[in-house]
């Protein structure tokens, strides 16, 4: 998992990044401290591929973190997880949201209801809804499109 998060760093993009690139105490340091953020600094030695499904989606948004961005978008990042790990992923989000931008993608509005601030309902490629979670919910355009009559 640690050569996961080391290839996300910015310094190894690029053709001289990629030849030159080393494993600096500055890049471990900030590798300890995503594995920390994303709840899996005790799986460091482990194989990515090996990981909980759960793990497997924290460790892809630790890669993103890796390179510091202001926008994350996450297409249904719970999708397949087990109820334990929806909890955390929810918190991780949260966490994550506190000093950037996290756009979420995702159809179970439990889950959006635990992670969102703002909700933009869309229909066929055009925003029918934006505000507060019980704004949208309360919508009679969402509930007619998503709910029926």
């Amino acid at each position: 998992m640690l050569e996961n998060l080391e290839l996300s760093h910015p310094t190894g993009r690029g053709v001289f990044g990629c030849l030159f690139f080393r494993r600096t105490p500055e890049i471990m340091g900030k590798c300890l401290e995503i594995a920390e953020q994303i709840g899996l600094a005790d799986k460091l030695d482990t194989e990515g591929g090996i990981l909980s499904h759960g793990q497997k989606q924290w460790l892809e948004i630790g890669m993103l973190l890796m390179q510091n961005p202001e926008v994350i978008m996450l297409d249904e990042p719970v999708a397949g997880m087990s109820v334990r790990e929806r909890q955390e992923t929810s918190q991780l989000i949260r966490k994550i949201s506190q000093n950037r931008s996290v756009i979420v993608i995702e159809h179970d509005m439990e889950f959006v209801k635990e992670i969102a601030d703002r909700v933009t309902v869309m229909h066929m490629g055009k925003v029918i809804s934006e505000g507060s979670m019980e704004t949208v919910q309360n919508d009679p355009k969402v509930i007619e499109v998503y709910i029926g009559h």
